[in-house]
C-alpha cells in the first residue's frame, strides 16, 4: 500500500481524497496555486506545496511542478481527481517514468478511450451498442454530407477531443450543415488544439445514463449500477440521481453487462464510467468513457455503501476486485452548488463568502471546501459544493433535498441553490419525466431568487 499520496487537484475533490486517505492511514500532500492558499485542502493535508500562480496552466496543469512536488515530499502515488490532468495520457506516462503510481487510467487506456472516435470503434469491436455514424474521423465536409444522408437527419457533429459541450453541433437539415461544420471545427481547435470531427445520428428524447465500473489488473471488472445525469445545461451536468427514474431490472441488467463487457474488453484498471444515451424506446448506445472518478460519484457510494476513492487506491495498489456487481438499495440525488447566478444566464459569481450554513440531518451529505470568509477565485470551475441526499424512495429523496436546500445559506455571492429549489418543485422532474433537453424549455421563476 502507498505511504504517501499527492493530490494533483483542488477544492472539494482534493478534500474528498484526503479524507479517504487519512482513514486508510496514508499520508497526503496538497498542491495549491497562490489563489488557493487558504483552501481547506491545504489546511487538512499532511503537507502542502505551492506549485505556481493562479492560472491553471501555470499551476494545476503544470506537470513538471507537480512531479517536482511529489519528489520533494517523497510521495509514491498521485491522485489526479477529476478535470485538470486526470485524463491526460502524457501525465500518466510521466508518472510511470518517474516511478510514481498514477491513481487513474494507464496512458494506453486514456489514449484509447479519451479520443471519442477511437473509443466508439473500440466499443463496436467489443460488441457494445454504438450510435450509428461515421467510422472514425470525417475526412472532409463532402464526406459529412454523404454520411448525414446515409444515417438521416437529425445528426450530431462532435469534436473527437471534445468535452463540456464544446465542438458539438446538432443539425436538423442539410442546409445548416456547412455552418455547423465550420463553427464546430473552429471551436474545437481553439478549445483543444484539435479540430477532428466525427458524426453520429442524433438520438431524440435522450436520457444520459452512465454505468459506474471498476476493473483490476487481472482483467476482471464489475459495475456499481447507474446514474441518471440528464439534467444538463449546455452539456454541463446540474443534477444526478440513482436509480434512474426510467430504469427497469431488465434494462439495468443489459446496460450493466454491456459496461462490464466494455471494461473487460480493454482490460481496464481502476474506476471509470461507461456513458450511454438511452432513447424513448429503451434502446441504449455507447457515448463515451470517462477514465477517472466522476463529480457525481457520491450518489453511487450512498446507495451501495461503497467508497469509490478507496477502491481507486486499492486497485492502483494491485488489489483484485470482488467481481460482484452492486445494485442500489436506496435513492440518492446530488445537486451541484455553483457560484453562479441562475437568473442571469448562470453568470459566474466569484467573491467572498460572508456567512454560510451547511445543512445536515439523516441522509444529508455535503462535499465542499468552502467556509465563511473564503474567497472564491475567478480562475477555476464555479462548483463550490455538492449536496447529496439519500432516502428509501425517490419521492422521499426529493422532499429531503428541498428541506436541505432550504437550510443551505451561502451569503456574499450568488449560487444555484434557488434554481435547485425551483427544480425540486417542477412537476416533470417530480414525475421523473425529463431528458437531456429539459433545460432548453425550463422557465425560470425569479420568485425563487428571493431565497437568497
Amino acid at each position: 500500500m502507498f505511504k504517501k499520496i499527492l493530490i494533483a487537484n483542488r477544492g472539494e475533490i482534493a478534500m474528498r481524497v484526503i479524507r479517504t486517505a487519512k482513514e486508510m492511514g496514508i499520508k497526503t500532500v496538497a498542491v495549491y496555486s497562490t489563489a488557493d492558499e487558504t483552501s481547506l485542502h491545504v489546511r487538512f493535508a499532511d503537507e502542502a506545496v505551492c506549485i505556481g500562480p493562479a492560472p491553471s496552466k501555470d499551476s494545476y496543469l503544470k506537470m513538471a511542478s507537480i512531479i517536482a512536488a511529489a519528489e520533494i515530499t517523497d510521495a509514491d502515488a498521485i491522485h489526479p481527481g477529476y478535470g485538470f490532468l486526470s485524463e491526460n495520457a502524457a501525465f500518466s506516462k510521466i508518472c510511470q517514468t518517474n516511478g510514481i503510481k498514477f491513481i487513474g487510467a494507464s496512458p494506453e487506456h486514456i489514449d484509447r478511450m479519451g479520443d471519442k472516435a477511437n473509443a466508439k470503434s473500440t466499443m463496436k469491436e467489443a460488441g457494445v451498442p454504438v450510435v450509428p455514424g461515421s467510422e472514425g474521423l470525417l475526412d472532409s465536409y463532402e464526406q459529412a454530407i454523404e454520411i448525414a444522408k446515409e444515417i438521416k437527419y437529425p445528426v450530431m457533429l462532435k469534436a473527437t477531443a471534445g468535452g463540456g459541450g464544446k465542438g458539438m453541433r446538432a443539425i436538423w437539415k442539410e442546409e445548416d450543415l456547412l455552418h455547423a461544420w465550420e463553427s464546430a471545427r473552429q471551436e474545437a481547435a481553439a478549445a483543444f488544439g484539435n479540430d477532428g470531427m466525427y458524426m453520429e445520428k442524433l438520438i431524440e428524447e435522450p436520457r444520459h445514463v452512465e454505468i459506474q465500473v471498476a476493473g483490476d489488473r487481472f482483467g476482471k471488472a464489475c459495475h456499481l449500477s447507474e446514474r441518471d445525469c440528464s439534467i444538463q445545461r449546455r452539456n454541463q451536468k446540474l443534477v444526478e440521481e440513482t436509480p434512474s427514474p426510467i430504469m427497469t431490472d431488465e434494462l439495468r441488467e443489459r446496460m450493466g453487462n454491456a459496461a462490464v463487457k466494455a471494461a473487460e474488453y480493454i482490460g481496464y484498471e481502476g474506476v471509470g464510467t461507461i456513458e450511454f444515451l438511452v432513447d424513448k424506446h429503451g434502446d441504449f448506445y455507447f457515448m463515451e468513457m470517462n477514465t477517472r472518478i466522476q463529480v457525481e460519484h457520491p450518489i453511487t457510494e450512498q446507495v451501495t455503501g461503497f467508497d469509490l476513492v478507496r477502491e481507486q487506491i486499492m486497485l492502483a495498489a494491485g488489489e483484485p476486485i470482488s467481481g460482484k456487481n452492486y445494485y442500489p438499495t436506496m435513492h440518492s440525488i446530488e445537486c451541484r452548488i455553483n457560484a453562479e447566478d441562475p437568473y442571469n444566464d448562470f453568470r459566474p459569481s466569484p467573491g467572498r463568502i460572508t456567512s454560510i450554513n451547511i445543512p445536515g440531518g439523516n441522509g444529508v451529505r455535503v462535499d465542499t471546501h468552502v467556509y465563511a470568509g473564503y474567497m472564491i477565485p475567478p480562475h477555476y470551475d464555479s462548483m463550490i459544493a455538492k449536496l447529496i441526499v439519500t432516502s428509501q424512495t425517490r419521492e422521499e429523496a426529493i422532499k429531503k433535498m428541498k428541506r436541505a436546500l432550504g437550510e443551505f445559506y451561502i451569503e456574499g455571492i450568488k449560487t444555484t441553490i434557488p434554481f435547485h429549489l425551483q427544480l425540486m418543485d417542477h412537476p416533470d422532474f417530480i414525475a421523473g419525466n425529463y431528458t437531456t433537453k429539459f433545460m432548453e424549455d425550463f422557465v425560470y421563476d425569479e420568485s425563487y431568487a428571493d431565497y437568497e
